[in-house]
């Protein structure tokens, strides 16, 4: 399954997050707790240089605990910031706002030194479309400031957000990459809801979460979708069978396999499957 997407207001934030970088202290990357991996955008690196950087693993509560866990372990192995959040509840801003200022504790100390008490730490928001920006932003300002939708490329300008506790916000909108480095990439930000619907064939991305969750979460699969054994069942096949346990049936007893395969990616992406992680950090 190859995807690529790249629309055109993309290579507007490029230039935008270049442009206003050196207005910002500390930039705040927003991943998906579910594929740390797959939503970390690769460019980002060389956008940055050594800014500051703090990772907010967004959508905490919709992945496996343990795993999330796991990944901060790992980002503070390699030096890096790691926090656990949900833009739903809350979960970790407090942590994360700790974050942001272990990294600046230099930067503030200067600062402070040199009479700049009450400056604000400016921090700039970037993540891949759909990884919960806007909503993250709403609850860390503690207000309806940023636009906010449950589809990719809600945002599409640069806005300051002034937030209690001395600090200013940059949200950006959220930006994918050129070329995906792999299937399995293009696959997990499907799944997830980062790329749009209608750039890829849905069977085909539901068939392969069929074969992922057959072979990674069976149990939970045969449980909620009350399906018997699937041992040996293709991906596509095992579709075939939520669809008819779904009711997705059309002239001549044959399943819509497009209707079943919506009813999943949206089963999935709205938790309804339990707490998965797609990737873990001993992949790496």
């Amino acid at each position: 399954m190859n995807i690529q997407w790249f629309p055109g207001h993309m290579a507007k934030t490029r230039r935008l997050i270049t442009d206003n970088l050196k207005l910002v202290d500390v930039v705040v990357e927003l991943l998906d707790a579910r594929i740390p991996l797959s939503s970390a955008n690769p460019i980002l690196p060389e956008l940055l240089g050594n800014k500051p950087k703090v990772i907010a693993l967004n959508k905490s509560d919709m992945a496996d605990s343990d795993v999330t866990a796991n990944w901060i372990q790992y980002f503070k192995s390699i030096g890096i910031e790691a926090v656990a959040v949900s833009s739903i509840s809350g979960k970790g801003i407090d942590a994360l706002k700790n974050s942001i200022n272990t990294v600046l504790k230099d930067k503030i100390k200067m600062r402070e030194e040199k009479g700049m008490k009450n400056v604000p730490a400016r921090i700039m928001v970037v993540g891949i479309p759909n990884v919960g920006k806007s909503s993250f932003i709403n609850k860390l300002s503690g207000r309806a400031g940023a636009k906010t939708g449950d589809r990719p490329g809600v945002t599409t300008a640069k806005q300051w957000i002034r937030i209690a506790g001395g600090y200013e916000l940059l949200d950006t909108p959220g930006i994918l990459w050129p070329k995906f480095d792999d299937e399995i990439t293009g696959q997990h930000l499907a799944f997830t809801g980062a790329v749009k619907d209608d750039i890829y064939d849905t069977e085909e991305a539901a068939s392969l979460l069929c074969g992922y969750l057959a072979e990674k979460h069976s149990v939970k699969l045969k449980e909620i979708y009350k399906l018997d054994d699937i041992d040996g069942l293709s991906g596509y096949e095992i579709l075939e069978c939520i669809g008819r346990k779904r009711g997705c049936i059309i002239s001549g007893g044959n399943v819509d396999t497009e209707r079943a395969s919506k009813i999943l990616l949206n089963e999935f992406r709205g938790c309804k499957l339990g707490n998965i992680s797609l990737e873990e950090p001993y992949e790496q």
